[in-house]
This record gives structure tokens, sequence and C-alpha cells, in this order.
């Protein structure tokens, strides 16, 4: 059996074959997934799991250089935007890495979805409770 942190064998398959600048998205409940783009799809119930739980799981697995926000979380749902920033401070500090941020508006967001290898749907109910993470290298 697995050890580590993430025990999805779908999530662990996806970051295992991701390669420099692949797009993997981890959405809300209901963030549309693009045709011809792998759905993994968590969600159990309102809540289960929730956004950040998945995050953190995935970012103990895959090295990230760039990350995407819809602009909207910010305002919508900021105690879960401040908590996935702590996130990836921690990572930064510990992977002594920079990770580049960039915020554009949610139309803008869902288009970009389109060229993830997956989208990760949580059970998240927040809005705008998305985030395209952006593969980096590990030397």
């Amino acid at each position: 059996m697995k050890k580590s942190t993430l025990l999805n064998s779908e999530i662990s398959y996806v970051i295992a074959n991701m390669r420099h600048t692949d797009l993997l998205v981890i959405g809300d409940a209901g963030l549309p997934v693009p045709d011809g783009v792998k759905q993994i799809d968590l969600a159990v119930t309102k809540g289960v799991p929730d956004f950040l739980t998945v995050l953190k799981a995935v970012l103990s697995e895959l090295r990230v250089e760039k990350i995407v926000f819809a602009e909207e979380i910010k305002k919508a749902s900021s105690q879960i935007y401040n908590e996935a920033m702590e996130l990836i401070k921690q990572m930064e500090r510990e992977e002594k890495i920079v990770i580049t941020i960039e915020y554009v508006p949610h139309e803008q967001f869902k288009s970009k979805t389109a060229a993830g290898r997956a989208v990760i749907r949580t059970g998240e109910f927040s809005p705008y409770a998305n985030i395209i993470l952006s593969s980096g290298v590990v030397f």
C-alpha cells in the first residue's frame, strides 16, 4: 500500500505523468469540465472533500511553478483563498522555490482549464474555489 499523503490512485497517476508546464486543475463542485479533459470526481456530498484538503494533498506530491486563480476568489471566498495562499507560501519556504501567481477573470479561468491534464472535482460549495497548478521540475 502507498505510504505517502496522497492515496488516490487516479490523482497519483496524473501527477506521475505530468511534465514541465503541464496543468492540473482542482475545482469546486460546480466547475465545468471541458470535453476531452479527464475528470477525477472526488465529490461525495456538500463540502466533502473540501477544496483545501485536496489542495494540500496534491501539493504534497506535485512540484508547482505557477498557479492561476480566478480573481473573484479573493472577495467571494476570501478565507479559502487566504488559507490556500498560506499553503503555497509554506511550500515555497520548504522547497526553497518561488511560485508565480496569476489572477484572471473567472470566464478566462474556465477557458484555461481546457489545457489541463485533469480536473479534480471536490465537494467544495464555496464560489470560485478553483485553482490551476502548473507543474515545475524537481531539478
